[in-house]
């Protein structure tokens, strides 16, 4: 019997590649069809300039969006780089396919404009969470946003993005005719940047719990039985009493986090105990840094 070959890297990551193209643009489509056509608002980015072009002229959505890319394109390929462009180019067709070939043939939400609104926001956020993983993206105004960042260091990303955005929702004001297709915008917008971000983030996001002790060896070791966590102690002096401490640093889940703050104080009632938030935390215990999975 014939042995069998393995699958490359490179055709396993194209592969992936391919299949978070498949996903995310059905429902990148979802949204902006299949909930955003027909409820009277337009939510920021190249897809929102898009559904008001549709809604004037009546010309296809995918097809708009595509057009208004090709400048970008244009403008930006020699700053978001070769790769990345094209792996862009890839998504925004098969985005293109899914809105002006597929959807049309399924039924429209014609609903709450609310109601409307938070689902786009779901269904986009979570669309874009899973493109943006394999370094792809839907273009548009992501294009713009490096763009103008090349050409103004000074701004922020989340400035320019933002600004971009609310010129297009503040667009829906006289397009749509009521103050209500700017507010469900906003509603839209913000919608699926947190569930965006915790698709990307909070999946694995912790704490990471801060102590200030001095009695670092007891407190650790308090910890490790109480959690099973372990702990990276460093030295430290206070600047107003000038008296020598260590510090914990431990990385913990947030289910955890309550509990190594009592360890702590169970030891040591006069420990100062910060916790702070994780987006991500790679190595034992958390995340493979060389594949993502989550480890021990």
């Amino acid at each position: 019997m014939a042995e069998k070959i393995p699958a490359s890297p490179k055709l396993r990551r194209f592969l992936m590649d391919l299949i978070s193209d498949l996903v995310g643009g059905v429902f990148y489509s979802v949204a902006v069809y299949s909930f955003a056509s027909r409820a009277e608002f337009a939510p920021g980015g190249i897809s929102g300039l898009a559904l008001l072009i549709n809604h004037l002229w009546g010309f296809p959505i995918g097809t708009v969006s595509l057009l208004l890319n090709l400048p970008l394109i244009l403008i930006s390929y020699r700053i978001v780089g070769r790769r990345f462009l094209f792996k862009s180019l890839r998504t925004i067709l098969f985005c293109t396919l899914f809105l002006d070939l597929v959807f049309v043939h399924f039924p429209c939400y014609e609903g709450s404009s609310l109601l409307a609104a938070l689902f786009y926001g779901v269904f986009l956020g979570t669309g874009l969470a899973i493109i943006y993983m394999r370094g792809s993206s839907t273009g548009g105004t992501d294009f713009l946003t490096m763009s103008v960042k090349l050409l103004a260091p000074h701004l922020s990303i989340g400035f320019v993005t933002l600004s971009i955005d609310l010129v297009i929702i503040l667009l829906g004001w006289p397009v749509f005719g009521n103050i209500d297709a700017v507010l469900y915008g906003l509603i839209a917008t913000f919608t699926a940047s947190v569930v965006m971000d915790k698709i990307m983030y909070g999946t694995e996001s912790g704490k990471l719990a801060i102590i200030i002790t001095t009695r670092a060896e007891a407190v650790a070791a308090q910890i490790d039985r109480v959690c099973a966590r372990g702990s990276t102690m460093l030295e430290a002096r206070g600047a107003y009493t000038e008296t020598d401490r260590q510090v914990l640093l431990c990385a913990c889940s947030k289910s955890q986090a309550y509990k190594v703050r009592h360890a702590a104080l169970a030891v040591d009632a006069d420990a100062f105990v910060m916790i702070t938030e994780t987006n991500e935390v790679f190595g034992e215990g958390f995340i493979d840094p060389t594949n993502n999975v989550k480890i021990g």
